[in-house]
């Protein structure tokens, strides 16, 4: 009898086990499916324009030969583009611009720079800097393939003849600036040599308050990558033309890449990113499924 028992006892435990087992995932599947349809909820409230310039701003006749048009510092680069405003755009409206098949994770290209020069200076140039390290026999600060290739399209905003501004400021992390860039540091010999890689620096401004460097220095994971460039703080309504002034410097022409510019708004998530919504939805659908499916089976072929 205590066998019997105990046998039972033990039997009704696993079964009480067994039917715990099978909770979580009808717990994760109705927890999950309503998170995913609030975050696409959010996702789809962001407004968002994406304009891909570097191949409209270059001139017909230089079409088949983009190249020659970015290497010739006697061509204009400036370019006007015009875009409408699907939908109401409420402030703050965050300015980035993307980029395409450019690969900042490659490992010699994140390797080439110096942090402790960039906070403390030109006296800890080092190897891990090369191939841009030196110039005639000087320091290059900042020095390295990161900063050496700096970002240097520029864009401005016009709504009619009024000029629609952008802030510039605080588009940089705040502990970057604090603790990694050096407020008595400064540009020195920097993009002075015969092969210029991208933008150059005010050499009146301390490092600390670069904030397009500060932005670029921070590489991406992705070949395909967005940075801020600055936020218009008034909105744009429906249907505006909104006329884009750029200035399209920087060279992706050499090696197949793509550059947009992007006008975005935000929500409580953030950006538009429809990823995160459908990653819950899938998983809750899937453990629902699989839910059901046990529960099927179970009832077929009990234990």
């Amino acid at each position: 009898m205590m066998e019997e028992a105990s046998t039972s006892a033990s039997g009704g435990g696993a079964s009480a086990n067994g039917g715990q087992r099978g909770f979580p995932p009808a717990r994760s599947g109705v927890t999950f499916v309503p998170v995913g349809l609030v975050c696409l909820h959010a996702s789809n409230h962001v407004a968002e324009i994406a304009h891909r310039y570097d191949i409209d701003c270059v001139p017909n006749a230089y079409k088949r030969n983009k190249q020659a048009y970015i290497k010739d510092s006697s061509i204009s680069k400036n370019c006007t583009q015009e875009v409408k405003v699907k939908y109401l755009m409420r402030a703050p409206i965050y300015v980035y611009y993307e980029l395409d098949n450019f690969y900042q994770n490659h490992r010699r290209y994140v390797k080439s720079r110096s942090d402790k020069q960039l906070r403390y200076g030109q006296k800890y140039t080092h190897s891990s800097c090369n191939p841009i390290e030196r110039n005639d026999g000087l320091p290059i600060v900042p020095c390295g393939l990161i900063a050496w290739s700096l970002f240097n399209d520029t864009y401005g905003f016009t709504r009619g003849s009024t000029e629609i501004k952008v802030n510039r400021k605080n588009i940089s992390w705040k502990s970057d600036r604090e603790h990694k860039f050096g407020k008595d540091v400064y540009p020195f010999n920097f993009q002075n040599g015969s092969l210029i890689g991208g933008g150059k620096l005010d050499p009146d401004l301390p490092l600390s308050q670069q904030e397009d460097l500060i932005v670029w220095m921070r590489t991406s994971a992705l070949p395909q990558f967005r940075k801020l460039y600055g936020v218009i703080e008034e909105d744009l309504q429906a249907d505006e033309i909104i006329t884009m002034h750029i200035a399209n410097n920087y060279n992706t022409y050499s090696f197949g890449g793509k550059k947009s510019l992007i006008l975005t708004t935000s929500t409580w998530l953030g950006g538009k990113n429809d990823f995160l919504g459908y990653a819950y939805l899938v998983t809750g659908s899937l453990s629902l499924f699989l839910t059901i499916l046990f529960a099927l089976i179970h009832v077929k072929n009990p234990r």
